[in-house]
């Protein structure tokens, strides 16, 4: 698929009903993390990021991110340009403002084609409002402030090809729980990211990774 023609699928198929869990799972760690005892989802604090997606030698790529090793949570892991939506934003003006802000992404020609389903980052406390968008050409970026250390530049077709998947292990807290992994261009794109990416793939047919092994 082009990247005209998957921009073109894109704006018909990013609107309700959205695969939304049924895809998030695909790429969930198992067992999947959950709220504390008590806590009350509505006051996660809301985040946007951004999904962009351009052209690349011919090929759809987008946009990821390596957060910097001097963060607190998640760092070192591989997340959309995004962050907390500030007061009296949209969910689309905070995505964009915080892309334009962590990689240096330029607001012209920046075309929202809808939101995915919101992905709850339980050890952090956020709720993610992922924003999928597209920019007719490859964007000038670089990584800006002390958020990120490296921009990553991925095409679709990694991802959905069957060599980039992988089953790895850790624990959270003391209890040990293993997730599926894309393993591209050295790193470990997993937890929220992967199922955001998930939901997109799925918009296009993906029918998943190899169960494997967990």
């Amino acid at each position: 698929m082009t990247f005209d023609e998957l921009v073109t699928h894109l704006r018909a198929v990013v609107r309700p009903p959205l695969p939304g869990d049924r895809a998030h799972d695909l790429m969930a760690p198992r067992p999947r993390g959950s709220w504390p005892p008590g806590f009350n989802p509505s006051q996660a604090r809301q985040a946007a990021g951004l999904l962009l997606i351009f052209p690349a030698a011919n090929s759809p790529h987008l946009v990821l991110t390596v957060r910097s090793d001097s963060l607190g949570h998640h760092r070192g892991q591989v997340s959309l340009p995004g962050g907390v939506i500030e007061p009296g934003e949209t969910r689309e003006q905070a995505a964009i403002r915080e892309a334009h802000e962590e990689v240096g992404l330029a607001l012209e020609g920046v075309h929202v084609l809808g939101a995915l389903t919101p992905v709850d980052i339980v050890v952090s406390g956020f709720r993610l409002h992922p924003i999928l968008a597209a920019t007719p050409s490859r964007p000038r970026l670089r990584p800006s402030g002390s958020e990120v250390s490296r921009i990553l530049e991925v095409a679709l077709d990694e991802l959905v090809d069957r060599r980039c998947h992988a089953w790895r292990s850790s624990v959270r807290g003391t209890e040990p729980f293993c997730y599926p992994a894309f393993a591209i261009e050295g790193v470990d794109i997993w937890g929220a990211t992967a199922m955001v990416l998930a939901e997109l793939l799925s918009l296009l047919g993906w029918p998943g990774p190899d169960p494997g092994d967990p």
